[in-house]
């Protein structure tokens, strides 16, 4: 990037300094006189316009914006919506300020959600938990000088240098940990892990041991850093099939301790030498919902089954989820979670149940949710949606902010759209039976046409 940068002010000072541009016509030259800073301007040269003082600000969407009808929006939609790249395609478009439905597609048939499942999953967190919530990762103390780093289900604890940048936002870090155990005066033989929080199995039968490497899943732990990744930073790292151990050495190293990390279960009462706290649990969910994590999904499935007195199972966060919705009114009728991130093949969600979320959110029914817009991707720009929407090839770039969804053969994209009249509008696709190759700028295609219709 800098080097691109001095290779373009080079060629600008080039473009000053030409004096004399030479044309090849008939064998002559035409020689052309630059005006240089300081010299007449020549005859009839318009004055220079008044420098305008930028004033950007975010004003409110307009309550009483043209509604489309529904007959319009679906002429306008009837082309791209059997488009063969979005295979077996399902979906609903609604007005959330009246409810309306506008558009929709078989939208009671439950298909794969992918991603889109952590729609469900962070809405009942925040449903079923306060907002503030925090999570407290401690040290206590153990046995003949040995210290317990004790997991507190909180996976986006980094393993990053106090004053680096972390991953998740206002992350807690083992560097924070250390400095109170120094500052404590405190000089341990050796660092284990209390796992103790979660029971079960780490991984649900359904997913491939393969995206460990392949950098969507790691084995959950109650104990995690940096949720797993390998490379702290980078949103694609590979993970690590042992994310505990890895948290236990972190702890270890900071403090100069050169022994094996352990697995030991802290002793009720144990005194606390250290500890972090997580960022809210709004932030997290966020966080989550952007970037689509994996692994932070599955853990705020787990936190909302323990705070309800439910296991802390992967399992246990699933049925949480499930009931949570339920119990706040939602239709969940056709869902099947198997997991809460969406990476399970098993799951099956209706565009329906994702549209009438969406819009319950972005309207007036579920206020207390609102929180979660802030975390959708928008198009051709954060999150997920930063290399999609491309403004040469659909509409839409900056007017859409939405949860995508990915997996071998399955496309999904629930979120809000701006039409080109102000209206909110809000939307649940799901593509099954094709490449996300073919049928990602498919969806994108129809979400373009919803931004472009008047259609009244």
């Amino acid at each position: 990037m800098a080097d691109t940068g001095k290779r373009g002010g080079a060629v600008r000072w080039a473009l000053v300094a030409l004096l004399v541009v030479a044309l090849v016509a008939g064998g002559g030259f035409v020689a052309k006189k630059t005006v240089w800073a300081g010299e007449k301007t020549p005859d009839g040269t318009p004055p220079r316009p008044e420098l305008v003082t930028p004033a950007p600000q975010i004003l409110p969407v307009e309550a009483n914006a043209p509604i489309p009808t529904a007959t319009g929006l679906t002429m306008a939609l009837a082309k791209v919506s059997v488009s063969p790249d979005l295979g077996e395609l399902t979906g609903q478009v609604s007005d959330p300020l009246t409810g309306a439905v506008l558009w929709e597609k078989n939208p009671g048939r439950p298909l794969i959600p992918a991603s889109n499942a952590k729609i469900l999953t962070a809405a009942a967190a925040l449903l079923g938990m306060p907002q503030d919530r925090r999570l407290t990762t401690t040290v206590v103390a153990g046995e003949n000088g040995q210290i317990i780093l004790r997991g507190a289900g909180d996976p986006t604890l980094s393993g990053q240098p106090a004053a680096a940048e972390t991953f998740f936002t206002d992350a807690p870090r083992i560097a924070d940990l250390a400095q109170q155990i120094r500052a404590a005066g405190i000089k341990p033989t050796s660092v284990a892990v209390d796992l103790s929080l979660f029971s079960g199995s780490s991984m649900d039968k359904t997913w491939d041991r393969r995206d460990i490497a392949g950098g969507d899943i790691a084995p959950i732990k109650s104990l995690m850093l940096d949720a797993g990744r390998l490379d702290p930073l980078d949103e694609f790292s590979p993970r690590t099939p042992d994310p505990a151990i890895a948290a236990g050495k972190a702890l270890a190293k900071a403090l100069g301790v050169d022994a094996p990390v352990k697995q030991a279960k802290a002793a009720d009462g144990a005194k606390v030498v250290a500890q972090v706290r997580s960022a809210p649990l709004a932030t997290r969910v966020n966080d989550m919902m952007r970037y689509s994590d994996n692994v932070l999904a599955e853990a705020l499935s787990i936190e909302l089954s323990l705070s309800a007195g439910g296991p802390g199972t992967l399992a246990g966060g699933a049925d949480a989820v499930r009931k949570t919705l339920a119990d706040k009114g939602f239709d969940t009728s056709g869902v099947t979670l198997h997991d809460t991130s969406g990476l399970s093949y098993a799951n099956r969600v209706p565009a329906r149940v994702l549209n009438d979320m969406m819009s319950g959110i972005a309207g007036s029914r579920y206020p207390q949710l609102r929180v979660l817009l802030d975390g959708l991707p928008v198009a051709a720009g954060t999150g997920t949606l930063a290399e999609r929407f491309d403004p040469r090839k659909t509409s839409g770039a900056g007017w859409v902010r939405a949860k995508t969804g990915t997996l071998t053969g399955v496309s999904s994209l629930t979120g809000i759209v701006q039409t080109v009249d102000g209206r909110v509008l809000s939307f649940a696709l799901m593509s099954n039976g094709t490449s996300p190759d073919v049928a990602r700028p498919a969806l994108d295609a129809v979400v373009g046409k919803i931004r472009d219709c008047g259609c009244r």
